[in-house]
């Protein structure tokens, strides 16, 4: 196991992410509850920058132009397609046979490592 450690804890915000680039990939780093998750920045369908895309959650039932989120901060969705996805697991909403890339994040002195091989 190879950790790559790329950036300071603190350089992403709640809620937030950072894109990185290890050995030639594009990864995601997500921080949602003070877990951190690392996403391949590659939407499995065609290609798509998955970290440019939008963060929220899914829809719970709710009154008519109120919008209650279940999952809130922890799906993405595809910027080109609409493609959504759980961040923490990289599994899709509408598939069991479609998902992002993950990586396993470990966080030591304050600095956020990726390793590489797939969570």
């Amino acid at each position: 196991m190879t950790v790559h450690y790329v950036l300071d804890a603190d350089a992403v915000s709640e809620g937030g992410h950072a894109v990185v680039t290890i050995e030639g990939k594009s990864i995601g780093i997500y921080r949602i509850n003070d877990e951190y998750y690392a996403l391949n920045n590659y939407c499995p369908h065609q290609g798509a920058p998955m970290c440019a895309g939008l963060v929220s959650g899914t829809t719970l039932p709710s009154d008519v132009y109120e919008y209650e989120y279940g999952k809130k901060g922890e799906i993405i969705r595809c910027p080109w397609h609409g493609w959504e996805f759980d961040i923490r697991t990289g599994k899709s909403l509408f598939s069991d046979k479609i998902w992002v890339k993950t990586y396993k994040v470990n966080v030591q002195d304050g600095k956020v490592g990726v390793d590489l091989v797939r969570k």
